[in-house]
């Protein structure tokens, strides 16, 4: 049951909500939504956060949990124009504890973007608790960095964080029929792959839709950039070197007012907050990852590779070297956006000539990970890495090892579980 009445004096929010109260919900559910709602049920005295990239379905599945709700529900948006204030929450606040209908859930879609938000929820949430509130809150973000940085200033020990990254194959192939290769190409933006017949809009469509989008809102707007072309730039400069190690001096030489090093390491991390690319540090045992050193670019889904270099798909398939590029960077999507709830961290190895593609090392464990795809090898990868790191395990994607259908199946745990 979802409240109309008393949201007559906020024109804006009786229009939001007239709107997701008839919207039709899409059939496919991710298993996370039955997860989150559980987790609100079995711990009201928790804030539920959940964080990830835009358009991959995170309002979507607060709407399905408040489909699901028996009792009175509100959900407003703070991705406006001008980013609203504390007052703004407040309001949408009081109209919650003031629902009939108990225990209430309120939903708050983009929260980071509220002035001081973590603060004012901090303020409000303690004083429901003092007062024995049943208020159930559900707080949605874009920007795991300033989520992250409110969660940790202010709202220590009050909440439980869930992702909801990119799309991974099994969700693209069960609720749109796509095959691995298919899902390898245009990426897991669910939003888009209605529009992969026709390859130039579909590229169009991510770029000035979702790209450009979470660059000028995600990053632009909500933190200080100096040089905010250089940042745009130095991300579609990344879109042609993907599972590549390109050190930040040749960067420099391919980018126009490019500053310097540090410069690009900032906003490679600021990049990497809003979910779009990361710069993997090379691994060291003992000490930690050398900062500055050459990144090895991931893009965390394929989509924005192709749609930012305007590829075409069977060229693309039949492009030996470029398609292992694509492959080898699912891998480490495919790690980056499962790690949150892991204690590994993903780096890579080089030393001379010899590469390792990937290395999950936590402080117990190390394990190397070799890509095998169409693309030329350098002999003796793993032999020389196992030899200076004995305890090691190995981890061999493809040619008759793990398979990639059953890789990109499988969930991490398992694979970890069963392979390394």
């Amino acid at each position: 049951m979802s409240i109309f009445a008393q949201s007559l004096s906020n024109i804006d929010f009786f229009l939001d909500s007239f709107y997701i109260n008839n919207m039709e919900l899409p059939l496919y559910r991710r298993p996370q939504v039955d997860t989150i709602k559980q987790s609100i049920k079995r711990s009201p005295e928790l804030l539920q956060i959940i964080i990830g990239p835009r358009q991959t379905g995170k309002t979507t599945a607060a709407l399905q949990i408040r489909r699901d709700w028996k009792e009175d529900t509100i959900f407003a948006s703070a991705d406006t124009p001008l980013p609203p204030g504390p007052d703004w929450l407040i309001h949408h606040w009081n109209m919650a504890r003031s629902a009939p209908n108990k225990p209430v859930l309120l939903i708050i879609d983009e929260v980071q973007k509220i002035t001081g938000w973590s603060e004012t929820v901090k303020n409000l949430w303690d004083k429901d608790r003092s007062i024995g509130s049943s208020l159930n809150v559900l707080l949605l973000g874009s920007s795991s960095l300033l989520i992250k940085e409110g969660l940790m200033e202010s709202l220590a020990g009050r909440f439980y964080l869930h992702r909801l990254n990119h799309w991974n194959y099994t969700e693209v192939r069960d609720a749109f029929n796509y095959t691995l290769d298919e899902w390898l190409f245009f990426g897991g933006y669910p939003g888009t792959l209605k529009y992969s017949k026709d390859i130039n809009f579909w590229a169009s469509y991510v770029r000035d839709s979702l790209i450009e989008t979470v660059i000028s809102k995600d990053v632009l707007q909500m933190q200080k950039i100096t040089k905010p072309s250089l940042l745009r730039h130095l991300f579609y400069l990344s879109t042609y070197y993907p599972a590549e190690i390109l050190s930040y001096n040749k960067m420099l030489g391919q980018l126009t007012d490019a500053g310097n090093t540090t410069t690009l390491a900032h906003y490679v991390s600021i990049l990497e907050s809003a979910f779009l690319l990361s710069g993997l540090e090379q691994f060291k045992k003992g000490s930690k990852p050398k900062k500055g050193s050459s990144p090895k670019l991931i893009l965390w889904n394929n989509a924005l590779i192709n749609a930012s270099t305007m590829s075409n798909y069977k060229d693309t398939r039949n492009d030996h070297a470029k398609w292992g590029r694509l492959v080898e960077n699912a891998v480490g999507s495919f790690f980056l956006n499962n790690l949150g709830s892991l204690p590994y961290h993903l780096y890579y190895w080089r030393k001379g000539n010899v590469e390792v593609d990937f290395v999950l090392a936590s402080p117990g464990k190390i394990i190397a990970v070799e890509v095998k795809s169409s693309r030329m090898r350098k002999p003796m990868r793993l032999k020389r890495f196992l030899e200076l790191y004995p305890s090691a395990r190995q981890l061999i994607i493809g040619e008759g090892r793990i398979e990639l259908e059953e890789f990109f199946s499988s969930s991490l745990e398992d694979i970890l579980e069963r392979y390394a």
